[in-house]
């Protein structure tokens, strides 16, 4: 019970994080292209790469405890 509770918060957390970051990346003028290994993203702004690297961090942060502690348990 207590691992479901920890599951929904954090997703509803990370959820309204990223409609934040929707809604602040609306007047982020500033975009530049991310370069991945053997191409380049398109135009992205600043804001929305911060912030989904921020958000991945948060969900892996999240979850390796909890499979953490359902391997233990098996």
């Amino acid at each position: 019970m207590i691992k479901i509770k920890k599951i929904v918060l954090g997703s509803i957390y990370n959820f309204s994080l990223f409609l934040i970051l929707m809604i602040g990346i609306q007047n982020s003028s500033r975009k530049t292209a991310i370069n991945l290994l053997f191409t380049n993203t398109i135009n992205l702004p600043i804001s929305f790469i911060v912030g989904t690297s921020f958000i991945s961090g948060s969900l892996i942060g999240f979850t390796l405890p909890l499979m953490n502690t359902l391997k233990e348990e098996k």
